[in-house]
């Protein structure tokens, strides 16, 4: 690309040529465009050799490096990389090259960062967005334990917290101290990262098609028609009501690849949200406290929290932004 200061353009470099087409000298043309003869002559020996494509800018980069290192061994470095996840120092030793030519070839590679790969498998994780909201909502469930009225043992010694989930388990049941679980229903818009969350007591295929009814209202109000749903394998998910319930309100239904939970990753990134910023943020007394804090989260995810996605801004701003684009 021309710097501002630049004597030709494209257009400029095409006037040069049609003067010299003309019959006219090309040092008097030079002189008139305030350029020297030699730059004159390449811009007019290109365009001999190479037309129109010829006038265009290329990249400063050399068409050969000498010593660049051998691709054998920017493939041994890079599955050190990928398979022992090690750094430029370690790698570097193990190679004989110093650690900055490891750091380099690690960049061109775009594995410079861990978090650019799948720790468990070492792949490059492939990142997308799609382009307008409802276009496709990622839906997840995440487990958590109860907490017995009083508190666990966030709140108090772990001897006192078994003995209080002991005391409010059902007297049918044995003493062992189990108090179930809570099901966190979630929604997120793979475009917006507008987030609908919702805490259920299991995570039945009834139970999951409610939630979708009422997480896709939620959406309608705020102008996102949904077209596409994305969840695991989960068995709700995999039942043929739900995926019926969502052909009747015209939505089509995807799951994600067995044992891939990165391409549900919108979702899955939320969740560990929730749990930092919500289930484990503070101590509560009991599992309704915890309950009713989700709206007060929602509404902070939703409409004040900077997004790192989203140029540091919360989910609302894109529907903001974007409202009457889509419709």
């Amino acid at each position: 690309m021309s710097h501002r200061n630049a004597r030709l353009t494209v257009h400029g470099r095409r006037i040069l040529v049609e003067r010299v087409q003309s019959g006219r000298p090309v040092a008097h043309v030079a002189a008139e465009m305030g350029i020297s003869r030699p730059t004159a002559h390449k811009w007019v020996r290109r365009w001999r050799a190479e037309g129109e494509a010829g006038l265009h800018d290329r990249p400063s980069r050399p068409h050969t490096t000498p010593h660049r290192t051998p691709a054998t061994i920017e493939a041994r470095a890079c599955r050190l990389r990928t398979d022992r996840k090690l750094g430029p120092a370690r790698i570097g030793a193990i190679l004989g090259l110093p650690a900055s030519t490891v750091h380099r070839i690690l960049v061109r590679q775009g594995i410079n960062r861990l978090s650019f790969l799948d720790r468990p498998t070492g792949r490059i994780i492939r990142r997308y967005e799609r382009d307008r909201p409802g276009e496709l909502v990622h839906v997840d469930i995440k487990k958590l334990g109860n907490i017995p009225d009083g508190g666990g043992h966030r709140v108090m010694d772990r001897r006192q917290a078994i003995d209080n989930k002991i005391a409010t388990t059902d007297a049918r049941k044995s003493s062992k101290p189990v108090i179930g679980y809570s099901f966190i229903h979630s929604a997120v818009d793979d475009h917006s990262r507008l987030a609908y969350s919702e805490v259920l007591t299991d995570e039945r295929q009834h139970t999951a098609i409610a939630f979708w009814q009422r997480a896709n209202a939620f959406f309608a109000a705020h102008g996102i028609a949904v077209e596409r749903v994305l969840t695991d394998n989960g068995s709700c998910y995999k039942s043929k009501l739900f995926t019926h319930a969502l052909a009747a309100a015209g939505i089509t239904h995807k799951r994600t690849r067995p044992y891939r939970p990165q391409t549900n990753g919108k979702v899955e990134r939320f969740n560990r949200t929730l749990a930092d910023e919500w289930a484990y943020q503070r101590p509560y007394q009991s599992n309704n406290e915890r309950t009713k804090a989700l709206a007060d989260f929602l509404h902070t995810y939703n409409h004040h929290r900077s997004h790192t996605a989203l140029n540091g801004k919360p989910p609302i701003s894109r529907i903001n932004n974007t409202a009457g684009q889509y419709t």
